[in-house]
């Protein structure tokens, strides 16, 4: 029996790396000893979803009840699709909600900080998101600041893109070990950037 699930939520228009990066790491982090099953993972059932680079990933499964939940992002920016969509559409911010309350850590990368704010789980915390989102993010409860990674306990949020390798690896570091994280970073060569605000 594992001590972590994790659950990576996919949904059309999700960044790559966002959700990939982590993905990498938390496995890696498998491998070297951490008591975690990562899975990615989609509200509703489906076959195949798409990124916003057009990558077509094949999910697990759909959300379950995980420890740790982890949200990509991916087209804030863009009228159409990824983060804008899904916030506009309700249901994701929803879901992460009840992950939330249900005892989940919630983790977002990049412009997925979006989702846990319309989600209300950044009301009064710092957070981070990707400086083209800086602004958006500061219109709402949350207390931006300008890090790379922010731990605020039960709600982390990671910086654009590659900071979700970070993210990942802080992860480990925390919930495991540091000789795990060094470990990963190590075999992902990969210098880790940045102190951990929180």
């Amino acid at each position: 029996m594992v001590d972590i699930t994790a659950e990576i939520i996919l949904f059309d228009g999700f960044d790559e790396l966002d959700a990939i990066g982590p993905y990498e790491v938390l496995e890696n982090g498998a491998q070297a000893g951490a008591s975690i099953d990562t899975n990615l993972v989609t509200l509703e059932e489906t076959d195949l979803v798409t990124a916003s680079h057009d990558l077509r990933v094949e999910p697990d499964g759909t959300l379950g009840n995980p420890d740790l939940l982890l949200v990509p992002g991916g087209g804030w920016t863009t009228s159409t699709g990824g983060v804008r969509l899904v916030v506009d559409e309700g249901e994701l911010p929803a879901a992460v909600d009840e992950c939330y309350t249900n005892g989940a850590t919630v983790a977002s990368v990049c412009t997925g900080a979006m989702i846990l704010a319309e989600a209300g789980l950044l009301e009064g915390r710092p957070a981070t998101t990707h400086p083209a989102a800086v602004d958006d993010l500061e219109e709402t409860a949350a207390n931006v600041v300008d890090e790379r990674v922010v731990d605020d306990g039960d709600v982390l949020t990671a910086g654009g893109v590659t900071s979700g390798i970070d993210l990942g690896l802080w992860l480990l570091e925390r919930e495991f070990d540091e000789s795990i994280a060094d470990e990963v970073a190590a075999e992902m060569i990969h210098d880790r950037r940045g102190e951990i605000f929180g």
